[in-house]
């Protein structure tokens, strides 16, 4: 798959191409990056994914923390797996956020001489959204290319968004976003040196440090899939909450313990997890024991979910 980190530098010819800022790359995200790879390459033409870095809501509303679903890295793998030829992840700005449909679509068709044009139920785009579907079609037929709205993909009857998915994860209800997502939720990042207190009790967890833009699921102990060097190990997770971002905000703390590990430590390393369900919620217990009671009955439920 080409990656160009700018239409200015990008270039197509008869592309498929749909657009979008396709954080989580949920189910409905997944249909509709189908659809196009499937009809382009029949037709011997390029499957094309134009997206926005960062996503416009930060130039609307500011830095966003606990909003993103996906790393870039992450974002360009899955669509690198779902078969897409040529990934575009164009910077959004205030100039970009004020460009008009036509005059944004006008510039993408010079680039990608685009032959057809897919997008989801409730796509716009352009100052003040005005390209939508209808306009878009008219752009299409002065220019000569054909648009194609995908229909949108429900579960338990509710459209799939990502909204849906960020309420999901901030519920705990990780098997539900599996659902949304087509995958297990994942979160990545360097193990990072902790308050040491699991190797005192003799069950040491690894600190996994996430970038503050990525949404963590709500406090809690979850059965995980820890991925380190290529391995893919059963492990139990614990968010909790500390105050430490500047603005006071609560900032999660990610542990992971691996069930049966035995190798050397791995401070430095990256480390990703799959969240597969939430046991139970964070609570404060009465002493030492019956917190190390209950990790270890979390431990043979996780080891009872994963085998």
């Amino acid at each position: 798959m080409q990656h160009f980190s700018s239409l200015h530098t990008a270039s197509a010819k008869n592309a498929w191409l749909t657009i979008g800022s396709f954080d989580g790359l949920h189910a409905g995200h997944q249909q509709i990056i189908q659809q196009i790879t499937a009809g382009a390459h029949e037709e011997g033409a390029p499957a094309v994914v134009l997206t926005f870095e960062p996503h416009p809501a930060e130039v609307l509303r500011g830095p966003l923390k606990g909003f993103y679903l996906l790393d870039p890295e992450e974002k360009t793998d899955i669509f690198a797996s779902l078969g897409v030829d040529v990934l575009i992840s164009h910077p959004f700005d205030a100039n970009l956020r004020n460009t008009t449909a036509e005059v944004f679509i006008q510039w993408v068709y010079e680039r990608l001489h685009i032959q057809q044009l897919w997008i989801g139920h409730d796509f716009a785009l352009g100052h003040d959204r005005q390209g939508n579907f209808d306009a878009l079609r008219r752009f299409g037929a002065q220019m000569g290319f054909s648009v194609h709205q995908v229909l949108p993909v429900r579960v338990d009857g509710e459209v799939v968004s990502s909204t849906m998915v960020r309420t999901a994860l901030a519920e705990g209800n990780v098997s539900v976003a599996e659902r949304l997502l087509g995958r297990n939720y994942a979160l990545s990042g360097p193990v990072i040196s902790g308050a040491q207190r699991g190797r005192t009790i003799g069950i040491p967890t690894a600190n996994v440090q996430v970038p503050e833009r990525r949404l963590v699921p709500a406090s809690g102990v979850y059965v995980t899939w820890a991925w380190l060097g290529g391995q893919r190990l059963p492990s139990v997770t614990n968010i909790g909450l500390r105050p430490t971002f500047e603005d006071g905000t609560p900032a999660p703390i990610v542990e992971t313990h691996i069930l049966e590990y035995e190798g050397s430590e791995f401070y430095g390393q990256p480390l990703k997890l799959e969240f597969v369900s939430r046991l139970r919620g964070e609570h404060k217990f009465a002493g030492v024991d019956e917190l190390v009671h209950q990790i270890h009955q979390d431990i043979e439920q996780a080891r009872s979910a994963l085998t």
